[in-house]
């Protein structure tokens, strides 16, 4: 690759302001990790889903690509209520092309989750092998994962809120991942064969099919505060996931984290990654879509990301709607799984390449040169960890002036440190993703 070299002249005049260190407050309410199991097991009872199930059925539990926090309890809690009933549980990866499209590569992706066959004590059975189940409503075939349609009946895990890309009464759920997550690589193209302007219609009718041609038992929704922690945890007997998803989305959405600013000429990204979000950074949140058929989060001028996560292996998803990004994160694309993510969803934009600069320090001061609107004397500047942790952001002065309810500065103002690289100093070790003081 060509480097950018030489351009420090056009960037020496541009200066950064002093940041505050602040914090968002959001409702802390949340399942802690040793009640798991006991919420889950309730939740079963409550469906009545032991009504169902008999001595020696197969059941296929699905789990998806998501870093969903406590996802290994709660796949262990059906695992273990299943047994317990004298079924045969086992856990099938249900995440479209994800994983590199590889059955290796779903494998690994819940492996990194704690999710195995020796953690959960059942088989997990990865294919990328598909069946044809049905058609949906308007005539098109259905495809789902082979070992999941043989079953004598699945379960369906997967976090609810609200998509990064289209919207509609089922976005990223339960139905989705039986219209998506449970087609694997090739059932997912399908579902996308009409673009993300049909998304909301095809993840209905997809689903409503896999509903009605397959041994689905009941769904298992999870749902997130904002810290990125268990707040809900939902079974919905088979027939009531259709009437019961949509509210469960709007409860969702409710609690996610945001960025309580509306709006900042340069949005700081330190990390993206494929665990924190579908799209790398979710728009949700950095307002960053890579569709016009969805909308919110902060409206920024300019996106600078300074690093992918490894828990990407190198799917640098969402990259694309980036202003700038570090030569470092351009270092670790890999693009063929990049290419692929994007081929299966038929969208592009994620998995452009954005402008490239040899130095956190030049992506930065190169997206406040590059703003239209920005006061150069008092540039509002946000810096995060990624999408999924906004708990604690930086903030420039401009911006310190005037907070909205329910954020606090922490200290006073101090200017970034950066070394003799460029590269952004104070980054501490990460933990689960995320980056703390």
């Amino acid at each position: 690759m060509k480097e950018c070299q030489g351009f420090e002249p056009y960037l020496s005049e541009i200066t950064l302001p002093g940041f505050y260190k602040a914090r968002q407050h959001f409702d802390p309410a949340c399942i802690q990790r040793e009640e798991i199991s006991v919420v889950v097991k309730e939740e079963l009872e409550r469906i009545r889903l032991s009504a169902k199930i008999f001595p020696g059925m197969r059941i296929a539990v699905t789990a998806g690509s998501r870093g969903i926090a406590n996802i290994d309890r709660i796949i262990l809690a059906i695992v273990d209520y299943l047994k317990a009933l004298q079924a045969e549980p086992f856990i099938i990866p249900a995440m479209g092309s994800h994983g590199g499209g590889t059955a290796e590569g779903q494998r690994g992706l819940l492996q990194e989750y704690g999710i195995t066959e020796e953690t959960m004590g059942c088989p997990l059975i990865s294919s990328m092998e598909v069946t044809r189940i049905g058609v949906t409503k308007d005539g098109r075939d259905v495809y789902i994962d082979q070992a999941a349609a043989s079953a004598d009946g699945i379960v369906v895990v997967g976090r609810i809120k609200p998509h990064t890309g289209f919207r509609g009464p089922f976005q990223s759920g339960l139905m989705k991942m039986m219209a998506i997550g449970l087609g694997k690589q090739y059932g997912a193209r399908v579902c996308h064969e009409e673009g993300f302007q049909r998304m909301g219609y095809n993840v209905e009718v997809f689903g409503t099919a896999v509903l009605q041609n397959s041994p689905v038992l009941c769904g298992v929704g999870i749902l997130e505060n904002a810290f990125d922690k268990t707040w809900k945890i939902a079974a919905l007997d088979k027939e009531e996931i259709i009437a019961k998803e949509p509210g469960l989305l709007k409860e969702a959405e409710a609690h996610m984290p945001r960025i309580l600013l509306p709006e900042c000429d340069v949005l700081i990204v330190d990390e993206i990654g494929k665990n924190f979000s579908g799209d790398g950074m979710d728009p949700n949140v950095t307002g960053t879509f890579a569709t016009p058929y969805a909308s919110g989060g902060i409206r920024a001028e300019r996106v600078c990301v300074l690093d992918l996560s490894p828990e990407s292996h190198g799917n640098g998803m969402g990259s694309g709607m980036a202003s700038a990004i570090t030569k470092r994160v351009f270092d670790q694309l890999d693009l063929t799984t990049m290419y692929l993510n994007g081929f299966t969803c038929r969208n592009l934009n994620g998995s452009r390449i954005p402008c490239i600069m040899q130095s956190d320090k030049d992506a930065i001061r190169f997206c406040l040169g590059t703003c239209v609107n920005a006061d150069p004397e008092n540039p509002r500047i946000i810096r995060i960890f990624n999408s999924q942790f906004v708990e604690y952001l930086w903030i420039s002065e401009a911006l310190a002036k005037n907070l909205p309810e329910g954020m606090e500065l922490l200290g006073e103002a101090e200017e970034f440190i950066f070394d003799e690289k460029g590269e952004l100093q104070g980054k501490e070790p990460r933990q689960r993703g995320k980056r703390r003081f």
